[in-house]
């Protein structure tokens, strides 16, 4: 592929060269390919299709996932967490032992695999949380939950200059990736001041159904704030907010 330059950057074919956006900018193609109705049914691309069909499933999975935690997702993601989200989502599919190649899921997948991904690589909770932490998710009760001591945050938070103040925040998500459905609550600290004084101990908890029979997972993240004349304002518009996944647990 080409990267366009110049002042006019240019959208659609022309001349059998497609130009088009991307997050790395204007980039053009000469327009190509196999058949679509080869690939459709041409045995030669049964690899092919059994491949696509997998990166499907894995796509529609990790929207599930996204939109059930979005609420906390919203203020914490990079640019690439979609493609992201998605390569890992595939390996999850070819860990099924069950079906046959083509037919793998992810709900018979190691959804372990998702346990500390990151959303948001320009803020990484591995990176910026170094409080000790307790968490668990009990399936008899439904409840996810996060606890930590006392700590002064500018010793335990490596917070982005400007911050003034943060808060924690948790949620747990149900997810039936067979029928497209989910369930997802959270819970969040008071917005904290980011000062050498221990915070009081914190105690977080969400609620999903009772005894489910679904694979649950519980993120945790950050988020950082600047005060300016009383008001507060999400520092660099949430660039350096932290969110992952600390737990997944299945039935």
């Amino acid at each position: 592929m080409a990267k366009q330059t110049g002042i006019i950057k240019l959208k659609g074919t022309i001349g059998g060269i497609s130009f088009y956006k991307t997050t790395d900018g204007h980039l053009a193609r000469e327009k190509g390919g196999v058949d679509g109705n080869r690939i459709a049914n041409d045995p030669a691309f049964q690899r092919t299709r059994e491949n696509g069909s997998e990166f499907g499933r894995a796509g529609k999975g990790g929207k599930l996932l996204r939109n059930a935690i979005r609420i906390l997702l919203q203020n914490a993601k990079d640019k690439r967490v979609v493609s992201r989200l998605t390569k890992t989502l595939v390996a999850v599919t070819k860990t099924d032992t069950t079906n046959e190649r083509g037919l793998r899921t992810l709900q018979d997948g190691d959804l372990s695999l998702l346990n500390s991904f990151e959303f948001n690589l320009g803020g990484k909770l591995g990176t910026t949380l170094f409080a000790p932490f307790t968490n668990a998710f009990d399936r008899v009760s439904g409840d996810a939950t996060v606890n930590l001591d006392a700590f002064s945050p500018t010793v335990r938070i490596a917070a982005p200059t400007g911050t003034t103040h943060f808060k924690v925040v948790m949620g747990a998500s149900e997810l039936d990736f067979e029928n497209e459905t989910s369930t997802f609550e959270n819970d969040e600290t008071a917005i904290l001041p980011y000062t050498a004084a221990d915070t009081a101990a914190i105690a977080l908890t969400a609620t999903v159904s009772a005894n489910s029979t679904l694979p649950v997972i519980q993120v945790l993240g950050i988020e950082f704030y600047q005060e300016v004349n009383g008001q507060m304002y999400e520092l660099k518009n949430g660039a350096y907010n932290a969110l992952a996944i600390v737990i997944v647990d299945t039935p």
